[in-house]
């Protein structure tokens, strides 16, 4: 830490940041994850844009445990079959909740990727919690080749218009790639209705603060 700013270059200062702002929560709907998370969104939101806001690092997403990834993350745990001995890669991994239930679920080798170097710290210390291990990388995947042969997870990433769009075709691509996809989301505002298969529904208890509900109705789909 230099003068009294975040070093995001030193992975110490990052997880610093995370067990001060945070506590040990357990996603309702994924009890058996535990995970560093805000118990309210204003504090967290404030700090990250007053300690790095200089430094261009995005918002929080990672100190909550959205709907879609709970959702997502309650599926393969309760569905093992699917990633059992198979490569996973969580993209937009957040808090890292989906590349956890993935690692449970019996993964052969998960990847968290999120372009937020928090992100990434707060996807270590909660692997850590969970005894899983987990591999993390900061590139822009949407601007890269997607994985082979693997299981690919998306969990509530079609809140911006260009972000969906980037999102749908690196999905596309995956596919071609021989990927199955599969997706949480509460049908946020850029979700492409009619394009996915749905497989199962889930209601999220989640804040008020964040969502305006107490229970988010969610959906889990394959590409």
């Amino acid at each position: 830490m230099t003068g009294g700013k975040l070093d995001l270059t030193d992975p110490r200062d990052a997880e610093r940041f995370i067990l001060e702002n945070t506590r040990p929560i357990a996603p309702p709907l994924v009890p058996e994850i535990t995970l560093r998370l805000a118990e309210e969104s204003l504090p967290i939101w404030q700090k990250t844009e007053d300690e790095l806001g200089e430094l261009n690092v995005p918002p929080p997403y990672w100190a909550f445990a959205w709907a879609g990834g709970q959702a997502v993350s309650r599926y393969l745990l309760d569905n093992q079959d699917i990633c059992r001995g198979l490569p996973a890669f969580d993209l937009g991994s957040g808090s890292g909740i989906s590349a956890i239930a993935a690692a449970k679920a019996g993964a052969s080798h998960v990847v968290a990727a999120d372009i937020d170097p928090l992100a990434l710290a707060a996807c270590a210390v909660n692997a850590a919690a969970n005894a899983v291990t987990l591999y993390t990388t900061d590139r822009d995947m949407l601007s890269a080749a997607p994985p082979r042969e693997s299981i690919v997870i998306v969990g509530d990433l079609f809140y911006e218009r260009e972000l969906a769009e980037r999102v749908l075709r690196f999905i596309d691509d995956a596919k071609n790639e021989g990927c199955s996809v599969y997706i949480g989301d509460p049908r946020r505002s850029y979700f492409p209705e009619g394009k996915f298969t749905p497989l199962a529904e889930y209601q999220v208890p989640v804040t008020r603060e964040l969502e305006d509900f107490e229970i988010k109705r969610t959906t889990v789909w394959r590409a």
